[in-house]
């Protein structure tokens, strides 16, 4: 009998974990926290920073009428740049940094799958009332985007630009 009983919250425990970790893909699950082991990864708007060689921290707030503020950027090629974000919103919130073409991709697959689960140290997601950092060098000069792209809030105008101005 005790093993039975015990082999049925095995059970319940696993079933529980199946149900609820595709509804949490977008929530608590994923902090704007900095992780011990960053994959840095060179992306067309930058890598990955490190915590020793930032040079300048940009706060970022981001609200429930889907804008950033500020929504205009301007930082030198080579900075390394400490993101500080707050969430002054009531719902879930991303900081999403990439091309028009790479969000434009990327917000298209949150509409078609908006449980999808996805950590790349260029995204963070921010809790309602809650704040966050993200940290990341600007190596290459252009024009690039951040953005929430939560179904709906990009197409909402969730969106702004950062110029990375050449040495």
């Amino acid at each position: 009998m005790n093993r039975c009983l015990k082999l049925s919250a095995l059970i319940l425990g696993f079933a529980g974990m199946i149900t609820v970790s595709p509804a949490m893909a977008h929530s608590e699950q994923h902090t704007a926290q900095p992780s011990a082991a960053v994959v840095k990864e060179q992306k067309p708007w930058g890598i990955a920073g490190d915590r020793r060689q930032i040079t300048r921290t940009i706060e970022v707030g981001m609200s429930d009428q889907m804008r950033f503020s500020p929504d205009q950027l301007e930082v030198t090629q080579g900075e390394t740049i400490r993101f500080v974000l707050r969430n002054e919103g009531k719902m879930l919130h991303e900081f999403v940094l990439g091309t028009r073409t790479e969000l434009d991709a990327h917000a298209a697959m949150m509409i078609k799958f908006p449980g999808m689960e996805h950590d790349e140290p260029y995204m963070a997601h921010i809790g309602p009332g809650q704040g966050g950092e993200m940290i990341w060098t600007f190596n290459q000069a252009g024009d690039f985007e951040f953005a929430c792209l939560i179904a709906g809030h990009y197409q909402a105008g969730m969106v702004g630009r950062i110029r990375v101005l050449a040495q």
